[in-house]
């Protein structure tokens, strides 16, 4: 099953709003080193939170993080769809995909979540289910034992 079958091109008016809000802030507060990213988050009230990317020389926080901030400072309880937007090479905001942090971060606190993605050109949404399918956990909060590589096969 290829990726595309993963992602749905049926997007909502809910999933424009998410798109012209980041969009919105991003032509607003761009700067080429220090807000390159906007983010705009849907909780599960509905309400949108926005998040911009805060650069530095030494470190980056990525706008999606800083939109998770502002939701859970809100008491959202959790995030139903999330988009992030960069700058095209002629200025104008389009869709870019989470970093893989971003992905742990939206599983952790939205896992029903979807997001809007660059699907080779075209925006779609996929859930975070599909978007990581193998999360980074520790071995105690799996509910299985994983057997070490080769265990129990002939060589």
């Amino acid at each position: 099953m290829g990726a595309s079958n993963l992602v749905s091109f049926d997007l909502s008016q809910p999933d424009v709003e998410l798109y012209t809000a980041a969009r919105e802030l991003l032509l607003t507060a761009h700067h080429s080193e220090n807000h390159r990213v906007a983010a705009a988050m849907r909780g599960a009230s509905g309400a949108i939170y926005l998040g911009l990317h805060l650069g530095s020389k030494r470190i980056n926080v990525c706008a999606e993080s800083s939109a998770l901030a502002n939701a859970r400072m809100a008491q959202e309880t959790s995030i139903e769809s999330s988009v992030a937007v960069s700058m095209d090479e002629h200025g104008e905001p389009q869709v870019t995909n989470p970093c893989g942090v971003c992905r742990e971060l939206l599983r952790n606190y939205g896992p029903e979540a979807t997001v809007l993605v660059d699907a080779g050109g075209e925006v779609g949404t996929v859930s975070l289910e599909e978007l990581l399918p193998y999360p980074w956990m520790r071995a105690t909060e799996t509910e299985w034992t994983t057997r070490p590589p080769g265990a129990g096969k002939p060589y």
